[in-house]
């Protein structure tokens, strides 16, 4: 008997749903073939509509993503079943059917029951399927020495629980799951008081107030072309306030909008699509401790992106930075890869020629740059040196999706980084350093022209790249969700330690900040987890088969958790070890 490697994943509203063939002999007739599938033109532009929609943010026809490899799924697993999975996963996994058993446990992910999907929609998404990986079949150079299981030792727990306690839940922003798709929560003092904001990737800037979300700012309505589709980073991507906005009411965020909208400043080859367009906005508010945004808008830069995953993640300013210090007013900007390394255009990533794959550092208050609409820093590692861009100021990320410093003494700047099918990380910031990526993957060798579900172990004479200094491979998680060093005071037994997470699983991790430093691996401890005095899991407080987690902190460097499906923002208000509790609020 043999497991076969071949899986077919849909991924509808930002949830997976994976199939999988069952066991079969090596003689045993594949479970699809002789199966019809629809292939007339219309039925399968239909299905790539919906495909494109829905699925491309995570699969595609060439490697495992978030999700498994699409091509030969029609070939190798029954068409009933794939459609009665699509309809409803859930369902299917918790009766125990074998095939999604084995898939549950492999990929650690639901899909929810998408009913409202008719049986046309998924007969033309399997048509628009089989149709395309018949055209994709591709060999692969199988590459000896692959590592299944990167980091062997596994994460341990730790005696400490976390206390959680809800605070609010924000408005739904969809009728139908998720409800809300909740993603940044960010506080700025004014010098009046704290202001604490959470944005929706739908479009949505809220302020919290007496523990209920406030629109601040509606972006979807007032940016005409923006676009939330096809779901999961895609939308109101994230948000920063200048430091000096009680003053200068500065505002920036980044957002999607569909392919050609305007002429981009950072573009490619024409012969390589684009699936849309990232853009940077800056917008000055005309009362700045006004309630509700009223002002303008200023674009700042666009740039086109291979995918619809890996744009703008992050923007951040170092808050540490006092004025007339060099970093001060400076605007950071995380960009992923969109993808373009597993696509087959890696020569997009790893080079401060482009900005795919990089963290920028602008001055919004310059006009230096090619458009004129921003500065480039002069200290920046890449300034007049050749073609490089000179905005970058490290590259080699695969999506650097949240950046934060450590304001509690040591200073460090830290960036996660989601990976590919192996390593997440968590990398100090260094300028002009290379963080390897489509080369290397936390601290090993990656080759997309292998076996790209694998990593390999690093050459003998290594040099040129800035490895993490915390990882964790997919056995443990799935998706970093990015991390804070706890800067608070009220629980005493998470000071010193850099606080993170998994998005899907929904595990909350912590590192000492002593031990995070470069050229050296940290430990890495998993905290346990209680609401209302019983222990629970963040999948639970989701009341979502995926957790969808995130992390905050308030002005204070309080601890926030919220889950991004169902809108539920939670505050860590104590910490318990087996001596009792302390820090309680």
């Amino acid at each position: 008997m043999r497991f076969s490697l071949y899986t077919s994943i849909v991924v509808i509203g930002g949830m997976v749903a994976c199939t999988s063939p069952k066991p079969t002999d090596d003689t045993e007739k594949p479970p699809s073939q002789g199966t019809s599938f629809v292939q007339d033109d219309l039925s399968v532009q239909h299905g790539q509509a919906l495909f494109n929609q829905h699925c491309t943010a995570c699969h595609n026809f060439n490697e495992n993503g978030i999700g498994p490899n699409l091509n030969g799924a029609t070939a190798r697993a029954d068409k009933e079943w794939l459609t009665s999975f699509i309809s409803n996963a859930p369902r299917m996994i918790d009766s125990g059917d074998e095939r999604a058993r084995q898939l549950y446990e492999k990929y650690h992910q639901y899909m929810p029951a998408f009913t409202t999907l008719s049986k046309e929609d998924i007969e033309h998404i399997l048509g628009f399927i089989h149709k395309h990986a018949k055209s994709e079949t591709k060999d692969r150079n199988n590459r000896p020495g692959g590592l299944e299981n990167p980091v062997t030792k596994k994460i341990a727990t730790s005696p400490i629980t976390l206390v959680l306690k809800e605070r609010l839940t924000v408005p739904p922003t969809a009728d139908n799951p998720p409800l809300a798709r909740i993603n940044k929560l960010l506080a700025i003092n004014t010098g009046k008081g704290e202001r604490l904001f959470l944005h929706d990737l739908r479009g949505i800037l809220y302020e919290i107030k007496d523990n209920q979300a406030k629109v601040y700012l509606n972006l979807a309505a007032q940016q005409p072309d923006f676009i939330d589709s096809p779901g999961l980073a895609t939308g109101f991507g994230s948000f920063a306030f200048h430091p000096d906005f009680s003053k200068n009411g500065l505002l920036y965020t980044t957002h999607t909008e569909p392919t050609g909208t305007a002429p981009a400043d950072f573009a490619y080859n024409d012969s390589i699509d684009v699936a849309l367009q990232w853009v940077l906005t800056e917008w000055k508010a005309d009362d700045p401790q006004a309630p509700a945004f009223s002002g303008t808008p200023r674009e700042l830069l666009r740039a086109n992106m291979v995918s619809s995953i890996h744009g703008f993640q992050e923007l951040a300013f170092n808050p540490l930075a006092k004025p007339g210090q060099a970093d001060y007013g400076l605007l950071y900007l995380g960009i992923g890869d969109g993808n373009a390394a597993a696509l087959g255009y890696p020569f997009l990533c790893n080079s401060p020629r482009n900005v795919w794959s990089t963290v920028l550092r602008i001055d919004p208050a310059g006009n230096n740059s090619q458009n004129g609409q921003y500065g480039i820093p002069a200290d920046n590692p890449f300034v007049d040196n050749g073609d490089d861009q000179g905005e970058v100021w490290a590259y080699g990320f695969r999506n650097p999706n949240r950046i934060s410093w450590d304001a509690t003494g040591s200073g460090k700047m830290f960036i996660t980084t989601i990976g590919q099918h192996s390593l997440e990380e968590v990398n100090l910031g260094m300028a002009g350093g290379n963080y390897g990526w489509p080369y290397r993957e936390g601290t090993f060798l990656f080759d997309a022209t292998a076996n790209p579900d694998l990593v390999y172990p690093l050459p003998e004479n290594d040099s040129g790249y800035v490895y993490p200094v915390v990882q964790y491979d997919h056995d443990e998680g799935n998706a970093i969700s990015g991390g804070f060093v706890y800067a608070g005071k009220k629980i005493p037994l998470l000071q010193g330690k850099y606080i993170f997470g998994d998005i899907p699983r929904g595990r909350l991790f912590y590192a000492e900040v002593a031990d995070m430093q470069q050229g050296r691996q940290a430990a890495v401890y998993a905290l346990k987890v209680t609401i209302d005095g019983q222990k629970a899991d963040i999948e639970t407080l989701a009341q979502s088969k995926r957790a969808d987690l995130r992390l905050g902190t308030d002005s204070a460097g309080e601890l926030y958790v919220f889950t991004k499906s169902n809108g539920k923002v939670y505050q860590a208000i104590a910490a318990r070890d087996t001596t009792g509790v302390s820090g309680a609020i």
